[in-house]
């Protein structure tokens, strides 16, 4: 498999730049992996598309304030994006500046806040600031947007940007799938007979990393922390067992489903994974998935072309730009039920 084989055309008016005025208003392509058959729906079609017994499992992270701009003692000008947080005030963030900050750079942050480099990990660097970190980001720091959204966050993204659900803070990037949803989808999801339940994967700035390798299977994929309680594993027993589907909403929620499964049988898992899911993964858990549009190449798309077949998924992705869906995070959505083998193209 070479990254070149998820490639594909998309017109830059087609990626969304701001959320739709009312969440649950997109549009819904189903793909159907049993026969690569395609409908056009909206996302309120969702409860049609549901069955009674299924399971909707969420990803239930909270999206940090995570961008910060600032200047370094000598006046250069300087922004950055956290990656994990290590202690109360110490995190490993991307920087980005005219010239790579060097150990022992002091760094000025709106807010009056500061912090001193101490070190290097490959691409990343080690901060160390003059006080608690999280405070100050909720306060100063600005919604981490992805670099495809040419424009400054604004007031209605610190809501927008983040799922109705949001509960456990630790992401820089949303769970896009989940944007769609509004209190009152889910309480007619509730009121139709689909249980919902929760995992957490606190997505990182690395998901918005391309891949840069040909050969796709030497491609390292970033940890992100991961936790799959034990309430899940229970609620997918409940549901295979009257017949039931696990859908899941977002590929975040596929990593973390598949993680815990790992070694055959799902079971509870707190920890970090860098499982990457390409054609020819045997998939544990997950009978459909609720998924954005993503970027050509990259490990996104090859997620959602394991779990479907790549062809298909291909010329879904055509048709989705012959019919001007909207793209990526703040975009369409689509609804996707798994190819009857596994791991073919």
């Amino acid at each position: 498999m070479r990254r070149a084989d998820f490639s594909y055309e998309l017109p830059t008016e087609l990626i969304a730049q701001h959320p739709l005025a009312t969440r649950s208003a997109s549009r819904l392509l189903c793909l159907d992996g049993s026969d690569g058959g395609l409908s056009d729906r909206q996302f309120t079609d969702l409860p049609d598309l549901l069955q009674p017994g299924d399971l909707l499992v969420v990803n239930d992270t909270r999206v940090i304030p995570a961008r910060l701009f600032g200047r370094k003692a000598s006046g250069g000008k300087l922004e950055m994006l956290l990656e994990r947080v290590e202690s109360a005030r110490e995190a490993v963030c991307q920087l980005r500046a005219s010239k790579p900050a060097r150990e022992g750079t002091v760094v000025h942050f709106e807010g009056g806040m500061s912090a001193e480099v101490c070190g290097r990990e490959q691409m990343l660097y080690r901060l160390r600031f003059d006080q608690d970190l999280m405070p100050a980001l909720e306060a100063h720091g600005h919604m981490p947007l992805p670099p495809y959204i040419q424009r400054q966050d604004e007031a209605d993204d610190r809501e927008r940007y983040q799922t109705v659900y949001a509960a456990e803070p630790g992401a820089v990037a949303a769970p896009t799938a989940g944007l769609h949803f509004d209190p009152a989808m889910l309480g007619q999801l509730a009121s139709g007979g689909v249980e919902r339940c929760s995992v957490t994967l606190h997505v990182g700035a690395g998901t918005f990393q391309p891949v840069r390798v040909d050969d796709i299977r030497e491609h390292v994929m970033h940890a992100e922390y991961v936790d799959v309680p034990e309430t899940v594993c229970a609620a997918v027993a409940r549901t295979r067992a009257r017949g039931g589907r696990v859908v899941a909403v977002g590929t975040t929620v596929v990593r973390s489903l598949e993680s815990a499964a790992a070694s055959g049988e799902l079971a509870p898992y707190a920890g970090m994974s860098d499982i990457f899911i390409y054609p020819g993964f045997e998939f544990s858990v997950v009978d459909a998935i609720l998924t954005n549009f993503h970027l050509p190449e990259s490990t996104l798309l090859m997620l959602v072309s394991a779990f479907a077949g790549r062809d298909v998924v291909l010329a879904a992705y055509r048709h989705a730009v012959s019919q001007r869906y909207r793209f990526f995070s703040y975009g369409d959505a689509m609804f996707i039920t798994r190819q009857p083998t596994t791991g073919t193209a």
